[in-house]
């Protein structure tokens, strides 16, 4: 899923070149508040490649889409607030996906956060949670329980979309509890 529109037509011409079935998720938030330049020269993004948007030491996040914004914005607060480094993960896809990247990444910090949109119930956090606790090596390494922040696990209308997203402050709270597990 994209997190701008760079992104997204890198993502969307990359899904249309593998001649693989593909379902292509966009951000509808993004549609009015993100504006780039977008290149017009053709070009693709790595499917099933994470990128590291912002490297750390004490936590990683990972994310994809929209509420890498919300991360973003929990991440700056929370670095100043506990002196701490976070590592910010953009999955990019969520099947497959880049586990070799994340398992890396909570190797190096010991701790994990998995922040997303969708039902906190059978959701990409459960998948990246699970696959952290099955890796050995990763589990081994581990000072601090996985933990997610995802959307409740309810069924709500357009007009209350808003109040069952993550926002800075769930990030904000489960960032502060992973650091002092």
């Amino acid at each position: 899923m994209p997190r701008s529109p760079i992104q997204a037509k890198g993502l969307l011409l990359s899904a249309i070149a593998s001649g693989d079935p593909c379902v292509f998720m966009e951000p509808k938030a993004l549609y009015r508040a993100a504006v780039e330049q977008v290149p017009t020269a053709l070009y693709t993004l790595p499917l099933s490649k994470a990128e590291i948007l912002k490297e750390g030491k004490n936590l990683t996040i990972v994310s994809y889409g929209h509420p890498l914004y919300t991360c973003s914005a929990a991440i700056e607060k929370a670095e100043k607030d506990f002196g701490i480094s976070i590592e910010l993960i953009d999955l990019r896809t969520v099947y497959p996906w880049d586990k070799e990247c994340v398992l890396k990444s909570v190797q190096k910090t010991g701790r994990c956060l998995v922040v997303h949109e969708s039902m906190v119930n059978a959701g990409i956090g459960a998948e990246v949670a699970a696959s952290i606790q099955e890796d050995k090596e990763t589990f081994l390494r581990l000072e601090a329980p996985v933990m997610r922040v995802a959307g409740w696990s309810i069924h709500m209308g357009l007009l209350f979309e808003r109040f069952n997203i993550p926002d800075v402050a769930r990030v904000y709270d489960k960032i502060k509890k992973a650091i002092e597990y």
